[in-house]
């Protein structure tokens, strides 16, 4: 591999196997040299499977007498800490038992001008992402801000059924809002909790996840955008559908978010 080949990028990390470090969104990662350069191996061959004979022989030599098995797995345990992978549900490195490993994320390569494996994306073929990073501290904050809002509208809501009725029927809204009401509480619920929990706990994959749970939150959060009419008797219509217009943008100020933090596909 030329040297121009020699800068990964995968998620949030981006690996010089010239100078041997690996970054998590810009800031240097402490990786030891053997686990570094098994990942090394691993991204040279995203996608294929690297053989234990194969990695035995880069790292320690045929004439090498050490316990390989051992060093191997300590060595293979460390990347998957420090990537926040792990064996059961991998979202790197993949366990092909008694043969060896497969990295299993798309890949990016600085300057190659062609995918190197079949699991790589070329950097010159890859559409460049153009928000900036952001610090994961202030992203998780944000993040977790909107999850603690929205769930404080379906608690409020479930706690006033009986209320929204009311407030519908003065606005000369269509019936049956109660009851969507609730059922979208019931559904979003969940959806806020894993979000505020994946927020609270640094969720590595998020920026994977996201774009799938996107289209669903969008739906949600559109119905509930709308709940500021019900209350127009008492703000006025300005002033209803100014609130309406801002949640409206929450949504996708959630996936900005999601993308400065964790990076991940465009939605």
């Amino acid at each position: 591999m030329s040297p121009a080949k020699k800068v990964f990028r995968f998620g949030a990390y981006e690996t010089d196997a010239v100078t041997g470090e690996l970054r998590k969104q810009g800031a240097r990662v402490r990786l030891q040299e053997q686990p570094f350069q098994v990942l090394v191996m691993l991204l040279e061959r995203a996608g294929e499977l690297v053989t234990r004979e194969e990695i035995r022989e880069r790292l320690w030599g045929a004439e090498t007498f050490v316990d390989f098995d051992h060093s191997l797995n300590t060595a293979i345990n460390k990347l998957r800490e420090t990537l926040n992978d792990s064996a059961a549900e991998p979202r790197y490195i993949e366990t092909l038992a008694r043969r060896g490993y497969r990295f299993i994320a798309a890949v990016e390569t600085a300057g190659a001008e062609e995918p190197a494996t079949a699991g790589e994306v070329s950097a010159s073929n890859a559409s460049p992402d153009p928000l900036p990073r952001a610090p994961r501290g202030a992203v998780r904050f944000l993040l977790g801000l909107i999850q603690v809002m929205y769930l404080s509208f379906y608690v409020a809501a479930l706690a006033k059924l009986g209320a929204i009725g009311a407030m519908a029927e003065a606005a000369r809204l269509p019936g049956g809002l109660p009851e969507l009401a609730a059922a979208t509480a019931a559904l979003g619920i969940p959806l806020r909790l894993y979000l505020l929990s994946a927020a609270a706990f640094d969720y590595g994959g998020l920026g994977e996840k996201f774009p799938k749970l996107f289209p669903y939150l969008f739906a949600l959060d559109l119905l509930w955008a709308l709940a500021p009419f019900l209350l127009m008797g008492k703000i006025g219509f300005g002033l209803a559908f100014a609130a309406t217009a801002a949640l409206l943008y929450v949504p996708f100020s959630q996936r900005t978010l999601v993308r400065m933090g964790y990076g991940g596909s465009k939605t």
